[in-house]
């Protein structure tokens, strides 16, 4: 990561630290305010129905955020759906693609290939990894989301799930899930590009449910009077080879790894890997939604040379097929806990419901 980067991810997440970074600040300040109003506007024309909002006729969950950057939705959309597919629902996921270069009105991720597959260079990672880890599931590219709506609809699809939509209005859902990064739920405070906010705080009266992640990690407590879904990141038990084979943590007993990532965080990931004992004798940090290349391969493979194994996670892990290393590349699944299962399982028992009806 940049020095300038680095300095602006903690001056939206943290507030202005210094002359510098308060310059910066209010210089961005106009810039949010202009946001806002466009955001305000966009919200009031969809809250008196004078945008158009595409009504499926089965129901929709939207997963989405308050903030910019990784607070969990793609991993609490794959918990859906494997929740949807147990109770024998034919589910289909629809995703803008963000970090993808498919630009048609829509697309269907394939992983096994074949005919007009999307690869994760096309479709993004995060709905590859969904297509990849459910395949009794279909997932949807669309920039425009109502076209992967129809085409889940007209597939026969009975239950769509919305990755990546709270701010994407002109889909009509029936279960609004809202995630918070409860270490830091709303950053410095401030909209976009002042801080990390896609809109003021009151937005969440749209939310149904409030999903607080990280929330063993949480400084103090929020949202406890509005019932909010607690929810823990944690590494699993076990790593994967590239022939999708389990190893165990001991296997890395006494050994010189390398881990690297393209995600939101990646600090979060080497963290939980040196709480796990990992030795980590280097770490890369790649910006999200990273696209792996000739020279990004190449700067892997140098910094591996006095290793015994390279760790990254499964998100990197759908752009790196046919790459090769001079050493074993290990893959590190993510897992969420929740603390009141209970209440997504009976927002999901109304939701059944509501379609009986």
């Amino acid at each position: 990561m940049s020095q300038y980067r680095e300095r602006y991810i903690n001056l939206i997440s943290h507030g202005p630290v210094g002359l510098s970074d308060q310059l910066l600040f209010w210089g961005l300040w106009p810039l949010s305010l202009l946001f806002r109003l466009i955001v305000s506007l966009r919200n009031f024309l969809y809250y008196n129905q004078w945008l158009p909002i595409y009504r499926a006729t089965v129901p929709v969950i939207s997963v989405g955020n308050l903030t910019v950057g990784g607070t969990g939705k793609t991993p609490v959309a794959d918990v859906l759906v494997k929740q949807l597919i147990k109770r024998g629902k034919k589910v289909a996921v629809v995703s803008r693609g963000y970090g993808g270069t498919f630009n048609g009105r829509f697309g269907r991720v394939t992983p096994a290939g074949g005919g007009d597959a999307l690869t994760p260079e096309s479709a993004g990672d995060e709905p590859f990894l969904l297509a990849l880890r459910n395949p009794g599931a279909s997932v949807y590219i669309a920039r425009k989301r109502r076209f992967g709506v129809a085409a889940a609809e007209a597939d026969g699809a009975d239950c769509i799930v919305l990755d990546d939509a709270f701010q994407h209005q002109a889909v009509h859902r029936d279960l609004n899930i809202v995630l918070l990064d409860g270490r830091n739920p709303f950053g410095n405070g401030s909209l976009l590009p002042a801080g990390l906010l896609r809109e003021p705080q009151k937005a969440l009266k749209r939310a149904d449910l409030l999903i607080l992640t990280h929330s063993d990690e949480m400084s103090d407590p929020v949202f406890s009077e509005q019932g909010a879904i607690h929810c823990r990141h944690r590494l699993a038990d076990h790593l994967l080879d590239a022939e999708g084979c389990h190893l165990s943590w001991a296997q890395l007993s006494g050994r010189r790894c390398l881990a690297f990532a393209g995600i939101a965080r990646p600090d979060d990931f080497f963290t939980k890997l040196r709480a796990l004992g990992c030795d980590l004798i280097e770490t890369l940090s790649f910006a999200d939604h990273q696209a792996y290349g000739p020279d990004e391969l190449k700067y892997i493979s140098a910094c591996s040379q006095d290793i015994d194994f390279l760790l990254t996670t499964e998100k990197d892990a759908v752009k790196l097929q046919g790459a090769v290393f001079p050493k074993p590349c290990l893959i590190v699944p993510l897992e969420l806990h929740f603390e009141e299962v209970g209440a997504i399982e009976r927002a999901l028992d109304n939701l059944s419901r509501v379609s009986v009806d």
